[in-house]
């Protein structure tokens, strides 16, 4: 006998998220008001409108199986990526990306969308493969499932909202079953090439000279020879590996490999991003070497922060934001304000409702019984996850400037959508706990 649709209302997941909306619309609202205490954007009013309509949105997904979704997922995922290459050729450019379709005042952001279609299809992929994950030419295929969107979304270019992708993967494969040399690859190769692509304006901006190890196998001239000797290193060691069957071999190949992917990432790293983004990754390092530029963001987070103390200023009473010293104050620093005027508190109230979504949304995962909503569940709570550590940790200068925006509060509709969708997957997922028997499809 079919359960009621009813049966899918989580009021745990639906509470949480509708008070984190309500808040985020609180401080959207805080975020327009200025020094003379006028309203003084219309941001507000249109934050309200993609929360009435994404509450519908979350509504839809969770009544809509995700079964359907499942067998839709390649259709999907094909059509948001033609939606990229769209937007790459026809998009409107804001805040230096080119990742809007339509009108500064109406328009969507494709690549928010390609989260949600991206983990579908890999949740697809993933559990038709089964233990085929632990093989390289299986996983390599999976990684190409989140290389492609990520290359278009580098292109327009967004660097945060490629990097959430990660994450996603890295997490996802792990579930299934990947083995660890080969996520520990991608994590090596990865953070290797941020910080590659990072060391020669940090060098410039910094006015160093001298030399350093990093400094020097950053230098492009340098680069091409050191390349070229660590392929020298990878065939002699992968000989070394099939003749004498020794691991070391093996590891001295995987290091070199890595090596060579993180260093020709880092080029076409710095090739396809802005300078002003490099100097987001190195602002974080000392966000005193540009203070009036690319490290003001932070500083004035950071004092935003620090002056909210442990109850903060009062609602309405901040003053980094209402004098407008916070840029993007709305969206990628909607934490700051909320710091500022709520406090310590304030913000250990926000975390809780985060804890709670997530711990909630774990439980409803783990208890599923079919392999798919298993997967696809544990990527959209990777996705809730890696939003709010970047998202606030960039706000308290932990974190490099991304451009992420913290989910579910930050101005917005494509992200809040994005975010919704994935609430209603997670209570469709809730509602048919006990409608499959485990392993069925």
């Amino acid at each position: 006998m079919k359960k009621p649709l009813l049966a899918s209302f989580d009021p745990v997941l639906f509470s949480t998220t509708i008070a984190l909306m309500a808040i985020g619309v609180l401080f959207v609202y805080s975020s327009g008001v200025n020094a003379s205490g006028v309203l003084a954007s219309r941001e507000v009013v249109k934050q309200v409108i993609w929360a009435v309509l994404g509450v519908g949105i979350m509504l839809f997904f969770m009544f809509f199986s995700y079964t359907t979704l499942r067998a839709l997922a390649l259709s999907i995922y094909a059509g948001n990526l033609l939606l990229l290459v769209f937007t790459l050729l026809f998009g409107s450019e804001v805040n230096g990306a080119k990742s809007w379709l339509g009108f500064w005042e109406l328009g969507i952001q494709p690549s928010e969308f390609m989260k949600i279609s991206t983990i579908l299809f890999l949740g697809t992929y993933l559990t038709g493969i089964g233990n085929g994950i632990r093989e390289l030419p299986r996983f390599l295929l999976g990684l190409l499932i989140i290389v492609v969107p990520m290359g278009l979304i580098l292109l327009q270019p967004d660097m945060g909202t490629a990097l959430v992708l990660i994450p996603v993967f890295l997490v996802m494969a792990f579930i299934a079953g990947a083995e660890g040399k080969h996520l520990w690859f991608i994590v090596l190769v990865g953070l290797l090439a941020l910080v590659l692509a990072a060391v020669p304006s940090l060098r410039a901006k910094s006015g160093s000279t001298g030399a350093s190890l990093l400094g020097i196998i950053s230098d492009p001239d340098t680069l091409k020879y050191l390349l070229l000797a660590s392929a020298v290193v990878t065939g002699l060691a992968y000989l070394g590996y099939r003749t004498f069957r020794r691991r070391y071999f093996f590891w001295i190949s995987w290091s070199a490999i890595a090596f060579m992917c993180a260093s020709s990432t880092s080029l076409l790293v710095r090739l396809v991003l802005k300078e002003y983004q490099i100097m987001r990754l190195v602002i974080f390092v000392n966000p005193r070497l540009d203070p009036q530029g690319a490290g003001w963001n932070i500083i004035q987070s950071v004092t935003a922060i620090g002056s909210g103390g442990l109850f903060g200023k009062g609602f309405l009473r901040g003053t980094q934001s209402h004098y407008q010293f916070l840029p993007q104050q709305s969206t990628d620093f909607i934490f700051s304000i909320l710091a500022e005027e709520w406090g310590f508190l304030g913000v250990l109230a926000v975390f809780g409702l985060f804890l709670l979504l997530l711990l909630r949304g774990m439980s409803i995962v783990w208890s599923a019984r079919e392999d798919y909503a298993m997967q696809i569940g544990t990527g959209i709570l990777t996705m809730f996850f890696f939003h709010l550590v970047v998202n606030t940790g960039m706000a308290m200068g932990i974190m490099p400037v991304m451009g992420i925006p913290l989910l579910f509060l930050s101005y917005g509709g494509s992200s809040l959508w994005t975010a919704l969708c994935g609430v209603g997957i997670i209570m469709n997922i809730y509602g048919r706990r006990s409608r499959y028997a485990p392993g069925s499809s």
